[in-house]
């Protein structure tokens, strides 16, 4: 969960949205721009494969593995693959796996796995579990983030430490996780503790600082100490250390006469890693992690300036971005999100998007997240587990560099293409009993590419099962991502099929087709066609 410095999340499961699967463009620089291959490294602030190829990590959390169910959220809904194949499909590259201590103690158990959706997963561990869900996404090209996020299934802590579970257990237990992913190069990295934050009040905090040198509570410190021993059982995997929220470790105190230090979002706070850096025996595998939330988590006083959304970036340098920025070492946002109820939470992601900026060079990020039951924030899909937020995905949609081939086995591998159309039988059926009409819409356009939509409505009186809508884009128009269906192109002709779980336009139904491309955005797409029927 996501935590901030001063506030407890509320708690709320509306999500809305439209079924969606995306496809992936198979280009070369779809490939070279993907998640690499072999093992992570980094140059400056830059993520490299084992190649020297630039990496960029654009993934998000898919939760429950830290909680009393001790695995995936979800899989009382779905078969576990169906989530992984529609992630991927949408376009992330990345799921940050977020788990406790509890779920790798001998004789746990999860739960909440529905054995009729899921039955090779009844009776597994967490860990058996957690491997399957490691081997498929390497298949598909997607790379594992691990993320100790609570000591215990109880709860986070200020500290990276418990009485239940002292440091040496959280050292000992990254240990035997980086030996028991040694070779398989979907696993990239160590997110070390979740949210270290402050706990008491200033001058006489409890929680951790950085750099206070305090080896009970400097975070700095004993990132330095987990992360040195991690790279002796795995010296490939990449540590990510999470900032705090106060650097002294305690909360503002509002009556007493002391001036208050800027604090941020729990784990937000890196002010500090430039004059106190992170010190690895291997300093090639250092990534720094922040969080950043919306209004809708808890209102910062940042978000009452008059000169809201310009001053976020001034900010965001001031606590993390200057370390991208001064390349010093990689960003990875690895929690941001909102449910995007408040209008000035869009504005808040859009700037925070165009701040981490476009292709391989950008920002790492992992959005919060997959799940719709986060209550501050809900979810990419909804509650059905299936429908996707169309709004939250049409924002992260441009920065998202889709997984391109597999990424398993002890050298790993990039493929070049994916094979993006689904295998269609010939009885498809047409539309003989009515006809359909379309509207299309350019929703955004910028320099060298466009945003569009093609809503196809069944106006014949039976359903249209598997549906299959066509259209002619302009010469020069190159597609880049697609949602609301399995998107292909062929010439200047785009293909979009029917999502595996949706397979069925009933009559009277629309859906719409939505998609980025590069290229001239006009004339728009027209001739839109529905299994092979002209749509007025």
């Amino acid at each position: 969960m996501r935590r901030l410095w001063a506030a407890v999340a509320a708690s709320s499961l509306a999500v809305v949205g439209a079924v969606a699967v995306m496809s992936l463009n198979s280009t070369a620089s779809a490939a070279t721009g993907g998640t690499g291959s072999g093992y992570l490294s980094t140059q400056g602030a830059q993520l490299v494969d084992a190649t020297g190829a630039k990496v960029r990590l654009t993934g998000l959390n898919w939760f429950g593995m830290e909680t009393d169910n001790k695995t995936f959220h979800g899989l009382w809904a779905r078969p576990w693959k169906d989530h992984i194949d529609q992630m991927a499909s949408l376009g992330y590259n990345t799921i940050r796996v977020p788990f406790s201590e509890d779920a790798l103690k001998p004789g746990a158990q999860a739960n909440s796995v529905d054995g009729y959706s899921n039955p090779d997963l009844v009776g597994l561990t967490p860990l058996q579990i957690l491997d399957k869900v490691v081997d498929y996404a390497g298949s598909k090209g997607m790379r594992i983030l691990l993320d100790r996020h609570r000591p215990t299934s109880a709860g986070q802590s200020a500290l990276w430490y418990v009485p239940a579970t002292p440091e040496a257990t959280w050292i000992s237990n990254w240990q035997m996780l980086a030996r028991h992913y040694a070779g398989n190069t979907t696993v990239v990295g160590a997110d070390l503790h979740n949210e270290p934050h402050a706990d008491g009040t200033d001058p006489n905090g409890t929680g951790s600082c950085w750099g206070c040198g305090d080896v009970n509570r400097d975070w700095r410190l004993a990132a330095e100490r987990a992360g040195n021993a991690i790279l002796e059982a795995n010296p490939n995997w990449l540590i990510v250390v999470e900032g705090v929220s106060c650097t002294s470790g305690g909360n503002a105190n509002a009556w007493d006469n002391i001036p208050d230090e800027p604090c941020g979002w729990w784990g937000g706070n890196l002010s500090k890693a430039g004059e106190f850096p992170v010190r690895l025996n291997k300093p090639n595998k250092l990534v720094y992690s922040a969080h950043e939330y919306g209004n809708s988590v808890y209102h910062q006083t940042w978000f009452d300036d008059p000169n809201f959304p310009n001053n976020l970036p001034g900010i965001w340098d001031q606590f993390w971005g200057y370390l991208q920025k001064q390349n010093i070492a990689p960003v990875l946002v690895g929690e941001f999100g909102s449910t995007l109820q408040n209008p000035q939470d869009v504005v808040w992601l859009q700037k925070l998007m165009a701040y981490m900026g476009t292709g391989v060079t950008g920002m790492n990020f992992t959005y919060w997240s997959w799940n719709p039951n986060s209550g501050d924030t809900g979810g990419i899909v909804g509650d059905d587990w299936k429908t996707v937020n169309q709004q939250k995905q049409s924002i992260l949609q441009p920065y998202l560099i889709p997984p391109v081939g597999g990424g398993t086995g002890p050298t790993g591998s990039a493929s070049a293409s994916v094979s993006a159309s689904p295998s269609r039988s010939a009885s498809q059926s047409p539309n003989p009993t009515g006809g359909c009409t379309a509207t299309v819409k350019i929703d955004n356009a910028w320099q060298g590419g466009y945003q569009a939509s093609v809503t196809v409505k069944n106006t014949g009186t039976a359903a249209v099962n598997p549906w299959t809508a066509t259209f002619t884009v302009a010469s020069g128009v190159t597609l880049q991502s697609g949602w609301n269906a399995t998107v292909t192109q062929s010439g200047t002709t785009f293909t979009a099929a029917a999502p595996s779980w949706a397979p069925s336009l009933a009559a009277g139904a629309s859906v719409t087709i939505g998609f980025t491309a590069n290229g001239p955005s006009s004339p728009a797409p027209s001739g839109v066609k529905l299994n092979g029927a002209t749509c007025a």
